[in-house]
């Protein structure tokens, strides 16, 4: 029969010596020791006659500092989560030398002084059974054990027979505490929680781009960011060499979810926002209204683009002579022209068909030296191809660009963006995007965010932008097409997982659906998930977000909430900041974090009336696991974000601060589900009527 968590088991005073907790304790104390013990022998690495030189000493100093890092225990974090009793020792091959057929499952693996595993890393293949395994397909497993913790420490313990057919399938308990327990400071893993369904996309492949589509609470943050720890577990030395990145809407959202992969041994991962991404071209000074913003973020943009940096070359009209001692080389036009042509056909960057051109007309010299009798070598040729007449031809015929200042001309002059939008962008299209204002030079422009990405788009047509080996793209649906295109020029070579909900695009170009926005990533053979199960909202409140859906996703799958806990749910009038301020000092008497998510316009005066009320709150990013529990949050920030509990504030307003209503409810179905426990709308005016 199942051994559930139960009373006399969690307290750790009354268990008797011989009991199965005190020897789960035992375990997992040995197994602190053991990773103390691999820690003080990499910090007691001597690396001063290993290395042949300084380089060679940074690079494996460094590697050993990643590695004390990755090898710390962290008090608060359970070192193992789980247990694993095989019915048949598993391969050799499978229990990374294992012998035995028990496996303690954590986030990392320890070893002992012997070598023999004490703890197996979850992203082993032996540990897939823990997500996986079920009464339906035991999956040779005998009985999987779940640990429950407490600051640490082992206090309780649940088990499941799967291979006992006496023994009904049921809810882990421990499971659903997992889940539900109170949420304060950063986002934390997931590894003791990962579904069958989440599992699956955790373990799928490198080689393949994955996009997940799921509603709020469905864990895919999570699932992508444990992706990338399983990546760089089954195929570490590949990404070591090509490099993996996040990539996530903001830098609050970055700062929320940076301790995740950290927490699972992982430290190389960069993080970054779209923005960054781009930032290298211009510095964003301005910023565009809706309408110039979603042209200049439409896909038609990268045409014109080719089109503008390619107006550039010029076919020749007069041979080139090269004089070398007594004898001249002529390469007539029509040869010149036969080379340029043939460099346009490739499709090849501008910049790099532009350093092969001096080379193509070189050879063409070396031809003519080899019919006259000659045997010039490759240093001829490169001596033909530095020639002053030769650079002279190269930089008449196929001129550098400059990718700002074609932008900036682009955007500043009206003739030239005609002549290159014709049949692309009407003429409305172009007035919108061309400035009123003249500007002097790239530095005194004030680029805006979609500008930049303008100006990435032209410096890869110049020059290849470096590829990565994976790439994960959080909040996809908030991207334009451009931006895609710029995300995937960082892993043209490599994979993406692709994370977001299309019911919660909030920008004027959101995605309209995976297919396209695949397509602009340049990863149309990508596979499209979707998780539907919410673990995170509880049933009252996202049943009444989705009440939206069919305003703002028709035909998208609302969430189920699997919560066995309902959680507090309430609509109540509030005539004044008082009173709103008043259910967020009733809502922080619960453990756990409150977040208050207002229209942006009402912050500075909920910030005030919080000070008056002398309740410290801190901003979205700045949740840490102090004593300030209250997060006041702009709606525009709230994506991503989760608390325990929310006050929000008038939704009225929230719609109302977007620039049209569909946005505005896209806005307000975000707001709505970021509440892990309970949620309280306030509202003086009306509610929209797509809630009532």
């Amino acid at each position: 029969m199942s051994t559930p968590a139960h009373d006399p088991l969690t307290d750790p005073h009354t268990a008797p010596a011989d009991d199965p907790l005190s020897r789960e304790r035992s375990h997992l104390a040995s197994s602190r020791s053991a990773l103390r013990a691999m820690r003080e022998d990499v910090e007691s690495l001597d690396i001063s006659n290993v290395t042949a030189n300084w380089v060679n000493a940074e690079v494996l100093a460094r590697q050993i500092d990643e590695r004390i890092k990755a090898l710390a225990d962290l008090s608060d974090t359970p070192l193992f989560f789980g247990r694993l009793d095989y019915l048949h020792a598993p391969g050799a091959d499978q229990a990374e030398g294992a012998d035995g057929e028990r496996f303690y499952i954590g986030r990392r693996h320890v070893h002992d002084h012997d070598g023999d595993p004490m703890v197996i890393d979850w992203r082993a293949p032996v540990s897939q059974p823990f997500y996986r395994a079920s009464k339906k397909d035991p999956m040779d497993i005998a009985l999987r054990r779940r640990f429950g913790y407490t600051r640490g420490d082992i206090t309780a313990y649940e088990d499941e027979h799967l291979s006992d057919p006496a023994e009904a399938a049921r809810t882990s308990k421990l499971l659903q505490q997992e889940i539900e327990r109170p949420r304060v400071g950063p986002m934390r893993d997931i590894v003791a929680t990962i579904q069958p369904e989440q599992d699956e996309i955790v373990r799928s492949g490198l080689g393949g781009t994955v996009c997940v589509q799921g509603g709020p609470g469905t864990g895919k943050t999570a699932v992508g960011l444990h992706r990338v720890a399983y990546l760089l577990y089954a195929h570490r030395e590949r990404l070591a060499r090509t490099g993996t990145l996040v990539i996530g809407p903001n830098r609050s959202f970055l700062h929320y979810i940076e301790q995740v992969l950290p927490a699972l041994g992982e430290l190389t991962v960069q993080q970054a926002t779209v923005d960054d991404l781009v930032a290298t071209g211009a510095e964003v000074r301005g910023a565009d209204d809706a309408p110039a913003a979603v042209i200049k973020g439409d896909a038609r943009m990268a045409e014109v683009l080719r089109r503008a940096v390619y107006s550039h070359v010029s076919l020749p009209t007069e041979p080139v002579v090269v004089v070398r001692g007594s004898r001249r080389w002529r390469v007539p036009a029509y040869e010149l022209e036969a080379i340029v042509r043939e460099l346009l056909d490739r499709d090849i960057r501008y910049g790099a068909a532009r350093e092969a051109l001096p080379q193509r007309i070189a050879h063409a010299v070396l031809v003519q030296m080899e019919r006259s009798g000659e045997a010039p070598d490759d240093r001829v040729q490169d001596s033909v191809a530095r020639n002053a007449a030769v650079k002279a031809v190269v930089k008449q015929v196929w001129p550098p660009v400059d990718p700002a200042k074609l932008v900036l001309r682009l955007l500043t002059d009206a003739d030239f963006l005609a002549e290159h939008a014709a049949g692309i962008l009407d003429e409305d299209e172009q007035k919108t995007i061309v400035w009123a204002k003249p500007v002097r030079s790239v530095k005194s422009a004030k680029w805006s965010a979609a500008d930049a990405v303008l100006i990435d788009e032209t410096t890869d047509l110049v020059q290849r932008t470096h590829s990565l080996g994976h790439v994960v793209l959080d909040e996809a649906q908030d991207l334009s097409p451009m931006q895609y295109r710029a995300v995937g020029r960082r892993c043209t070579t490599g994979s993406a997982t692709v994370l977001g909900d299309l019911a919660q695009g909030t920008t004027p170009w959101a995605t309209r659906s995976w297919d396209e926005a695949l397509a602009h990533l340049g990863k149309t053979d990508g596979v499209i998930e979707e998780l539907t199960a919410g673990f995170r909202v509880p049933t009252d409140v996202i049943t009444y977000a989705s009440r939206l859906l069919p305003h703002i996703a028709p035909g998208l799958a609302p969430v189920a909430s699997v919560r066995e806990n309902p959680g507090f749910f309430e609509v109540r009038t509030a005539e004044d900041t008082a009173e709103v301020i008043a259910a967020c000092e009733e809502l922080l008497r619960n453990e756990g974090s409150t977040g208050l998510i207002a229209a942006d316009a009402r912050v500075p005066a909920l910030a005030e009336a919080l000070t008056a009320a002398g309740i410290g709150y801190l901003a979205p990013g700045e949740e840490t696991t102090a004593e300030t529990r209250l997060t006041l949050v702009p709606a525009s920030l709230a994506k991503g974000l989760e608390y325990d509990y929310v006050v929000l504030d008038e939704p009225q307003a929230v719609v109302d601060g977007e620039p049209d209503e569909r946005t505005g409810l896209r806005r307000l179905y975000v707001s709505l589900t970021r509440a892990v426990s309970g949620l309280i709308v306030t509202h003086g005016a009306p509610l929209p009527p797509q809630l009532t």
